[in-house]
């Protein structure tokens, strides 16, 4: 079986803009963001499917996102942190963290087909620093 593009990313051979690591998940920036600072929180091992999840790695996927989102709505001055799993991209689960401030600024639609490596580095700049003013153990 091949590996995942997420994989790919986790390991290195693809670059990332991470924000977050520990030894379940990985946090990272999307590369085609429906906002500024849209994040997915991946975890290491490929699972396809959120529902087939353990209940554990679940739970920590959850609370890692609710730490990320927390940093996210401080920093991006939103009404909130959309969290979606749509689960048709990559055959790997991951949850979009997406800052917004309304239904309709979540359709996938409208994300970008690109974002430029210095939108990405300035977003992840913004989220770590405001992880690390949080005390959160995974921050980069």
């Amino acid at each position: 079986m091949s590996q995942t593009l997420f994989t790919r990313i986790i390991q290195g051979q693809i670059p990332g803009t991470f924000v977050y690591r520990d030894d379940l998940c990985v946090a990272f920036m999307t590369i085609n963001p429906i906002s500024a600072g849209h994040v997915l929180v991946v975890p290491i091992d490929e699972v396809d499917e959120w529902t087939d999840l353990s209940s554990e790695l679940s739970s920590h996927l959850f609370e890692v996102a609710a730490q990320i989102g927390r940093a996210q709505k401080t920093v991006f001055k939103c009404e909130r942190i959309a969290l979606i799993i749509a689960g048709f991209e990559v055959p790997h689960c991951h949850l979009h963290l997406i800052p917004s401030n309304s239904m309709a600024d979540l359709s996938f639609e409208n994300a970008a087909a690109t974002a430029s490596r210095d939108e990405l580095e300035q977003s992840s700049t913004l989220i770590i620093a405001e992880l690390r003013r949080m005390n959160v153990a995974g921050a980069l």
